[in-house]
């Protein structure tokens, strides 16, 4: 099924197939939908369409005239630590980089959350002294260290 909304992201380089397939190959139950190449007289163009984990997107292949920057993000809440360290290494390898409280850039210059859902349940609590200390936490950490976390909470 192909949704009317997607987000679209701005390529500039000629990678955009290749890193929907890499989106596609980390994310389950993602697909590239359909992938398109023409040249419309100004230049070639490519547009990709795909899913990840059922949510759609797009990608605009089409030359330098945009970049990307982290006013856009993809956002992911994992399962687990060990789902935030696989996303987390597989997206910061080959040129990906860290940035602050679970951002990253991955290595085509696209930015990233990967976090575990249990940050959101400590960094929301209804108890303001579980919050206070999971946000300050958080703020000192580049990949979220959901352990980390939960022993600033104990103190």
């Amino acid at each position: 099924m192909t949704s009317s909304i997607r987000t679209c992201l701005w390529f500039r380089d000629g990678r955009g197939l290749e890193a929907a397939e890499f989106y596609c190959s980390l994310i389950p139950g993602s697909r590239i939908e359909t992938a398109f190449h023409g040249d419309n007289g100004y230049g070639a163009f490519s547009v990709i369409d795909f899913s990840l984990g059922g949510v759609p997107y797009q990608i605009l292949d089409a030359g330098p005239m945009f970049t990307l920057t982290e006013a856009v993000s993809i956002s992911v809440a994992t399962d687990d630590q060990s789902e935030t360290d696989r996303l987390w290494a597989a997206l910061t390898q080959n040129g990906g980089e860290e940035t602050a409280c679970g951002w990253l850039k991955d290595r085509y210059g696209v930015s990233w959350q990967v976090y575990p859902r249990r940050v959101i349940e400590l960094t929301t609590s209804s108890d303001k002294g579980v919050s206070a200390k999971a946000m300050a936490a958080m703020m000192k950490q580049r990949k979220i260290d959901i352990a980390e976390i939960e022993a600033a909470i104990r103190g």
